[in-house]
């Protein structure tokens, strides 16, 4: 019985049985409706064939007279099927016809009888009723003609149609049932197997998905929608892990060397080396600043807190004048920054974050390329590809290799070839948290293929066109 009760509380259950009383009440008013219409159609057609009979009648006691009157009556009376015919004197006594008798006061109206009647026939035996309707009326001498029709074929049909819809509602109303079970039953699996998923969330596996069986139903849709959900709240959460080890690890050095570099200023009596140990200081506490803003703009952008920014920019016009402002920084570098920008690109986003990727790209292929001999130049590449907007910043350095191209893109990773140039190792990982929330790709892969010394690194984003 329990079982029974969770059952129809399942939603499914439920809106399965208001579906199913729903229809059952429109089939049975429908089949009403025809029967009721049926009836009257019949009930009209039998209503012409008694008139078409006494028309048919008065004129042969028109043309006859008694005489007439009766052969004609006589004859139709034998037909196979024949109406009620009777005559009758004026006290209403039967004089002729093909029935035994009728209900008393028939004979006392005129014209259609108001309601049907009773009558019995020669052959019934026994006490047997029948129900006729009749047109009566008199002639000349005082005679009363009577022309009626037995009812018993409409109500034959009245009880056919009324034993079909008994037995189309039976039928209807056990395959209701049988669906219902099925549908609820198949229901509260799915819902028991979300359940069990949820419960797993719930105590901290964030691994676990919700089912889903590929029907592409509601429950398909919605298993979808959370799923989504929970990768998103997963690769968050591994995000905070990730920066609390950071912030752990990474920058537990830098502040015990900075906290040991205050202790030592405070026994220096030169002023000159104390207000330089201090600047040190200073400048170190501005690095971690920058590391510490650095890491809060990542989980900004992973939170997608600036999602709502977005709008249309064109990104041509952003990478010309980003390429504009670092021309001078790649001069004094020694190098040369060549652009070649596809004019009118366009695609939507945020043109600070934007601004901010192009701005890491090109600082980190000046600052890595600058000290090695012959890297010559910088290009800035915007055009548009197939798959969408291509933007590559391609430099001449030591690049980096495809073993560990996966790993410079995640937090505080430095190759140990770059650990002597400043930076934080969060270049790349801010760059992908941007193009995740604009729905790129970011691409490594080296400029000068094959060439051992100097291979280089070309970071490609790539842009989803802005739909027209």
């Amino acid at each position: 019985m329990s079982r029974f009760w969770v059952l129809f509380k399942s939603t499914a259950v439920r809106l399965s049985a208001l579906y199913i009383l729903l229809f059952a009440i429109c089939a049975a008013t429908l089949v009403v409706y025809v029967t009721a219409m049926s009836e009257r159609l019949l009930s009209g057609q039998i209503r012409d064939a008694v008139a078409q009979e006494v028309t048919q009648v008065q004129r042969a006691y028109d043309a006859g007279g008694m005489n007439l009157l009766l052969r004609t009556m006589e004859r139709r009376a034998r037909q196979p099927g024949a109406n009620l015919y009777l005559i009758a004197g004026p006290s209403g006594d039967i004089l002729a016809g093909n029935v035994a008798s009728v209900q008393p006061g028939v004979f006392e109206e005129q014209g259609w009888t108001s309601v049907p009647f009773t009558y019995q026939r020669y052959t019934d035996s026994g006490v047997v009723s029948h129900m006729a309707i009749a047109n009566i009326f008199v002639l000349d001498n005082g005679l009363r003609v009577l022309i009626g029709r037995d009812l018993g074929e409409p109500e034959r049909f009245r009880k056919l149609v009324r034993q079909a819809l008994m037995i189309a509602l039976a039928i209807m109303g056990l395959g209701a049932i049988i669906i219902w079970f099925g549908i609820g039953r198949n229901a509260l699996k799915r819902i028991d197997r979300m359940s069990d998923a949820g419960k797993k969330i719930m105590a901290g596996d964030l691994s676990q998905r919700l089912p889903v069986s590929g029907s592409g139903d509601e429950f398909d849709r919605l298993s979808v929608s959370l799923n989504s959900m929970l990768e998103r709240i997963e690769k968050l959460n591994e995000g905070l892990r990730q920066v609390s080890d950071n912030i752990a690890h990474d920058l537990k050095t830098p502040l015990t060397r900075l906290r040991n570099k205050a202790a030592d200023a405070l026994d220096i009596e030169d002023g000159q080396v104390r207000r330089s140990a201090l600047e040190g200081i200073i400048s170190e506490s501005d690095q971690l600043i920058r590391t510490f803003n650095a890491l809060l703009m990542i989980s900004r952008v992973e939170a997608g807190s600036v999602a709502a920014e977005m709008s249309p920019i064109e990104l041509s016009a952003i990478v010309a004048d980003s390429a504009e402002l670092y021309e001078p920084v790649a001069d004094e570098a020694g190098m040369a920054l060549i652009s070649e920008i596809e004019p009118g690109l366009e695609i939507l986003g945020n043109r600070e974050l934007i601004g901010q990727a192009i701005f890491n790209l090109l600082d980190n292929a000046i600052k890595y390329s600058a000290d090695t001999e012959g890297a010559g130049s910088v290009s800035v590449k915007l055009r548009r590809r197939p798959d969408g907007i291509c933007l590559s910043v391609a430099d001449h350095g030591p690049g980096v290799p495809p073993d560990r191209r996966e790993d410079v893109l995640k937090r505080f990773v430095r190759l140990d070839e770059s650990r002597s140039k400043p930076g934080t190792g969060l270049g790349l990982s801010l760059v992908e948290a941007i193009m995740e929330l604009h729905g790129g790709t970011l691409e490594l892969s080296d400029t000068e293929p094959g060439h051992a010394e100097r291979p280089g690194l070309t970071v490609s984003l790539v842009f989803p066109a802005r739909a027209a």
